[in-house]
């Protein structure tokens, strides 16, 4: 089954439920940082770790999101994880 790049942010209103979906997450290998995660998930894949998320949120008060990353494209990262400096960009 094919795993494409995907990103998965979360807004949650409760810490205990945050937690909870952090384990969760962690539970299938997806580390991130705060409340975004960038992984790679099969379709099949995505579809049971977003009931399993949903199942822990209020949605009345919580919000998440998965978002598929176009693999044609390339990702630009700026911050504390990047390896080099992009070009033109200044870093202060």
């Amino acid at each position: 089954m094919r795993k494409r790049p995907a990103i998965i942010a979360y807004d949650i209103s409760k810490n205990k439920t945050r937690r909870q979906v952090h384990r969760t997450l962690q539970a299938w290998r997806i580390e991130g940082q705060k409340s975004v995660a960038e992984c790679l998930l099969s379709t099949p894949e995505a579809e049971e770790l977003c009931l399993q998320l949903v199942e822990l949120m209020n949605l009345h008060t919580d919000r998440l999101a998965l978002v598929w990353l176009d693999t044609g494209r390339t990702v630009t990262r700026w911050g504390k994880g990047l390896r080099q400096k992009p070009k033109g960009v200044s870093l202060h």
